[in-house]
Order: structure tokens, then C-alpha cells, then sequence
């Protein structure tokens, strides 16, 4: 049996606020003698005010002025596995990765890794600025142990990848971030290191290379490579990951197939929306018609964030109704990119004869959504005689679809670029149809 790819146990990282290095070059000789000794010089520096003495005397607690930008950290990433990280802003992703391509040193605990790492992480991380796109290209595979006839033998596929044949003898601090992203994942794709570790940096690059390098990405997966990948795109995510990690406040808080953690984190994203349980006191709008839960479902009826173009699925509005022959309907609003991407009306009014709580059910078909966020408007109301609105609340549920890329949605087999808000299953036919000359 291989040796795992990545072993991390228990790692930690903590930060001092409003400390820059260790000041005089005895504390720098007091913090090295700890680390010699085998122990965290945090816990040992600070307490007298060894470390910048001015902050440590205003508290008497080693954790005064600490930030855990990662806590006790462990999990395993087998080889070929390609996993998503994913959390807040804040939550610890490029700390976490930065450790793993040792940029940085944990506080506490480590990682063992078996075989070479390609990184890619914030711009300016890799590159000497100096060194023209040429010469990082060599420097670069010298350092993951290449020999130079092996980067020559990439060299070409790196540089057509990148779409920088004019500017591969420009030394690199020239570079726009567009440009010096490009080079930068091409190298790191091309030079095939056993674990290729990337950070939302791509999101630095134009639409259309972060598509092209999603399908490397997807390319080197099949491979057989390991991939760590950060990213907020969690529809990349799914894709792409077959197992993902949940970082919160710095440290680990779920972990599993990649669906099924994304799914977990876009419900702990979703204490903004205004609608969680019919059980709680805070509805929204007010007698006649309140309404208490939205929810959209799958088949088994719990409440989702996250949905396959594939799926097909239920919106389920509940409302109660205090007084007795009330006439209204529902109507729904699908929001995303900005813009109403189609609305869903009753058709007719429903006389509501009794007091009490009621349901309006709407069946969503497979291949309607496109892969995007949407959010949900609600509105109730009367539409005969005067008009009336009981509720009329915007993004009171969101959630998100994911297209799986098996062939099977309105996409087939096109990977590309693929616009629109709605993405409706059409049928196609073509057929011989004879030329006439007049």
C-alpha cells in the first residue's frame, strides 16, 4: 500500500498582533535557543515581555495579543485525490496552504509530504522579478528536481498554455497579474509535481482562462495527481474535488465528499436569510397572511443549498391565514446575476375558507437552472378588485446549482463557456435537406 500524499496532525499556526520580527538580536537568539530546545518560544516568550516588552507588559496571559490562524489542524489526502478547501474569508485556507508548500513554518504540530510540490498562490509567490518568463520557467522545474531536457520537452506547452510567446523573454516584474498569473499556472500544471497546490489566485486571470485552466485542472485529476484547490466557486468545487475541507475560525469543521461539505457550508452561510424554520416566532409580513417557511427541497423533503442542474425539485411556501374566504395567490421571483431570471405564478386565486396553515407547492423540472446562485422573491397577494399585497419580501431563500459535466444536462459534452441565466433542456434535430440551384 502507497504511502499517503499528505499527513497533517495537529497543526497550528498563531500570529502575534502588532509584532513585527523579534526587535533586538538577543530576542532573535532567545527565540531560536526555544525552538532548539524543542519547545513553542510563544509559550515561553511574552509572558516577561521578551517579545516586543511593551505589548507583553499589558497582560499578564501568554494568549494576550495571539491570533490561531490555524488550530490543531489534522486530516490525510491519499495520492490522486484532488480535494477542495473551502470557509470564510479569514477562515485559514492560504495559511494552511502555505505551510504545505513551506513558505511558512507552523507554531505547533507539522505535515509529512510525499513528493514534489508545485504551488500556485497569491501573485508575486515563486517568481524572481528579475528573471525574465524564460528563466523562471527553468528555475522553476530545477527546483522541483526536473532535469533541463525534461523542461524542454514542457517548455513549449507551458509558454502556447500561458499565451505568452511575445513576452516569454520580459523579465517578469514587467508582468501584469493577468500575465504573471498565466505563466504561473502554466508552470505549475506542465512541470508535473505529485501534489499541485493552488489558491483562489485564479481569480486574478479573464473569464476565459479560468475556464481553461479548470480543464487542466480537471486533466491533471484524471492524471492521477494530487490537487489541494482553494476556492470561493463552489460550483468548481464539485466539479473538480472529490472530497473537500471545511475551515472555520482556523480550524477544521467538516470534512467529506465535496458535495456533501459544500452543501454543509452553503446552510452555515445562510444565517442571512430571513425564513429558517415555521416553528420560529419571527415570520414575516403581518395578519391576514404571514408567511413562516421557504424552503426548496429534493426527494427525500430536507431543505437544500445545493442542487444538480440533474435534480429536479420542490418549493414549498408556508403561510397562515387568520381570518376566514381570504382569495390570494403566490408568486415566486428567481433572482441571479443581478437580474429576474423568470418568475412562477398560481394561476388562479385560492379561496382560503379556514383559519390556519397552508402550503403552496411549486415542482421545478431537471435542466431548467443554469449553473449559477439564484435567490427567491416572494410575494402574496390579491390580483382581483384591489390589489393588495399580504408579503412582498426579496431573498427571503438562496441556493446554488452545480452542473456535474456528465453529458447528460443541456450542455452535453461542451465544456466551454456557456452564457445565460436559465438553462432549459431543448430538443435538436437535423436533417438532409437537398441544395436547389435556380
Amino acid at each position: 500500500m502507497s504511502n499517503p500524499a499528505i499527513v497533517v496532525e495537529n497543526l497550528s499556526k498563531s500570529y502575534r498582533l502588532g509584532v513585527i520580527g523579534r526587535h533586538t538580536l538577543q530576542d532573535e537568539l532567545r527565540f531560536w535557543w526555544h525552538r532548539l530546545r524543542g519547545r513553542n518560544p510563544i509559550d515561553y516568550m511574552g509572558k516577561v515581555g521578551e517579545i516586543g516588552g511593551r505589548n507583553a507588559a499589558a497582560g499578564s496571559s501568554q494568549e494576550k495579543g495571539l491570533f490561531w490562524a490555524l488550530k490543531n489542524i489534522s486530516f490525510t489526502v491519499e495520492p490522486g485525490e484532488v480535494v477542495g478547501i473551502i470557509g470564510r474569508n479569514g477562515a485559514g485556507k492560504s495559511t494552511l496552504l502555505k505551510i504545505l508548500s513551506r513558505i511558512t513554518e507552523p507554531t505547533e504540530g507539522g505535515a509529512v509530504i510525499h513528493g514534489r510540490v508545485g504551488s500556485l498562490l497569491e501573485v508575486g509567490t515563486g517568481f524572481h522579478p528579475e528573471l525574465t518568463g524564460r528563466e523562471n520557467i527553468y528555475m522553476s522545474g530545477t527546483i522541483l528536481g526536473m532535469k533541463r531536457i525534461e523542461i524542454d520537452e514542457k517548455f513549449t506547452d507551458i509558454v502556447n498554455f500561458a499565451e505568452m510567446e511575445n513576452f516569454i523573454d520580459t523579465p517578469v516584474k514587467r508582468y501584469s497579474s493577468g500575465m504573471y498569473v498565466r505563466l504561473a499556472f502554466a508552470v505549475a500544471a506542465h512541470l508535473e509535481p505529485e501534489i499541485l497546490v493552488i489558491d483562489e489566485v485564479l481569480a486574478v486571470g479573464d473569464l476565459a482562462f479560468q475556464k481553461k485552466c479548470l480543464r487542466k485542472m480537471e486533466d491533471v485529476g484524471h492524471a492521477g495527481r494530487t490537487v489541494l484547490f482553494v476556492s470561493h466557486n463552489m460550483s468548481a468545487i464539485t466539479r473538480l474535488c472529490s472530497k473537500a475541507f471545511l475551515l472555520d475560525s482556523g480550524k477544521l469543521v467538516d470534512s467529506g465528499p465535496a458535495e456533501q461539505v459544500v452543501g454543509n457550508y452553503l446552510t452555515r452561510s445562510a444565517a442571512h436569510q430571513k425564513l429558517r424554520s415555521a416553528n420560529e416566532p419571527e415570520i414575516i409580513g403581518s395578519d391576514p397572511v404571514t408567511l413562516c417557511q421557504v424552503k426548496v427541497t429534493k426527494e427525500n423533503g430536507d431543505p437544500i443549498m445545493l442542487a444538480s442542474v440533474l435534480d429536479e425539485l420542490t418549493l414549498d411556501v408556508v403561510y397562515r391565514v387568520s381570518e376566514p374566504d381570504l382569495n390570494f395567490r403566490c408568486m415566486i421571483m428567481f433572482r441571479t446575476q443581478g437580474i429576474i431570471a423568470f418568475s412562477s405564478i398560481e394561476p388562479v386565486e385560492t379561496i382560503h375558507h379556514e383559519p390556519g396553515m397552508y402550503h403552496s407547492v411549486l415542482k421545478i423540472p431537471a435542466n431548467l437552472f443554469a449553473e449559477c446562485e439564484y435567490s427567491l422573491d416572494v410575494s402574496i397577494f390579491t390580483s382581483k378588485g384591489i390589489k393588495k399585497h399580504y408579503v412582498k419580501e426579496r431573498d427571503v431563500y438562496s441556493f446554488q446549482i452545480t452542473d456535474p459535466m456528465t453529458g447528460n444536462s443541456a450542455r452535453g459534452d461542451y465544456v466551454q463557456g456557456y452564457g445565460g441565466v436559465i438553462r432549459p433542456l431543448l430538443q435538436w434535430e437535423t436533417v438532409s435537406s437537398p441544395i436547389k440551384v435556380s
